[in-house]
């Protein structure tokens, strides 16, 4: 798989030259897995690593191959994963004839979005591995970076509706499992998907939003997901947690908002700091203030719920609910009759 190089960085220094490229690429993904913070320091050195070591279409192949596994079986590495492919998709110099990077791991994904109404109704396994690619896209949605002609940076389009079609997909087969995943979707890029449909007219979030308001009025998921369901539509009407400032509001533009081509919502810590969904700690600050709002609060950030021993949920959904839960049940199923009359 080509010549292999001389290694100059701190993580390259620990192995002698005999690793092959798909050793040397897995050892970086678990390196990056157990030590997220390394990125910044050693990305330039392996993407220049791999321009001198991936010399063909095959190869090529076979790293997207190993990013994507990473990304979709590794616990917490989709969002890192995602970083990886911008990074590469940008400074990566190989372009065979059967494609780039990028369009190479895009052809990898739509692979898996291909069969999406199979894998929402497939066993737990298939089911599970659909989740994890959901959630990677949604990453890379978030940060994969593409130069429009002018020059600007966008979001790749083609994301965006496939987001919107996976999220059909999994809320037409509304059982706990999809109804998890379309949770942990919106989580993440509710904000960022309404805000750029919003911005070309069209209403998809409110279709979605009343398609989950359905699915708690009729579906039969257990009533902690619908709590969960309920939970989403409170931070949704919240503008998602978004906080507007009291001061007097001044309108976005190239020279004065950094974020402008990227549309980048605005989130603030609870010591006020602000952040995007392009800043390096998006994830664990977006958690911090949806635990600190009460939206999940018996959630872990990918939205599996933790029950302990004796805990209900696996209990019949003919159990009496909370207080808690049968009260924003009850206040929902009103405003959505008053909404209908």
């Amino acid at each position: 798989m080509g010549v292999e190089p001389q290694f100059d960085s701190s993580f390259e220094d620990r192995y002698d030259c005999c690793l092959t490229l798909v050793e040397y690429v897995q050892d970086f993904l678990n390196h990056l897995t157990d030590q997220p913070a390394c990125f910044e320091t050693e990305i330039e050195q392996f993407a220049e690593t791999l321009n001198a070591w991936v010399t063909s279409g095959e190869d090529l192949q076979g790293l997207v191959e190993l990013i994507y596994q990473q990304a979709t079986s590794v616990p917490n590495f989709s969002y890192m994963g995602a970083r990886l492919c911008n990074y590469l998709s940008h400074h990566l110099t190989i372009s065979p004839q059967s494609g780039n990077f990028r369009q190479l791991l895009l052809q990898r994904c739509r692979a898996e979005y291909e069969n999406r109404d199979e894998a929402t109704r497939a066993d737990e396994t298939t089911q599970k591995e659909f989740h994890a690619f959901v959630l990677f896209l949604a990453e890379l949605y978030l940060n994969l970076e593409i130069k429009g002609t002018k020059g600007q940076v966008m979001r790749a389009e083609i994301l965006q509706e496939g987001l919107r079609e996976l999220l059909n997909a999994l809320l037409s087969n509304p059982v706990d499992s999809n109804l998890i995943c379309a949770v942990k979707l919106l989580k993440l890029t509710g904000s960022v998907l309404e805000d750029a449909w919003k911005e070309k007219g069209k209403s998809d979030m409110e279709d979605i939003i009343q398609r989950i308001e359905n699915v708690v009025l009729d579906a039969n998921c257990s009533r902690d997901v619908k709590h969960m369901l309920l939970k989403l539509v409170e931070l949704r009407s919240s503008n998602w947690g978004r906080v507007h400032g009291s001061s007097a509001h001044t309108e976005a533009t190239p020279e004065n908002d950094p974020n402008y081509f990227m549309n980048e919502p605005t989130f603030y810590t609870s010591e006020g700091v602000p952040f995007t969904a392009a800043d390096p700690d998006y994830q664990e600050k977006y958690q911090e203030l949806l635990e600190r709002e009460d939206f999940f609060p018996e959630y872990e950030e990918n939205g599996t719920y933790l029950p302990g021993p004796g805990d209900p949920y696996f209990d019949d959904i003919d159990d009496e609910m909370d207080p808690e839960i049968e009260e924003a049940y009850e206040k929902f199923c009103l405003e959505s009759e008053h909404t209908k009359k």
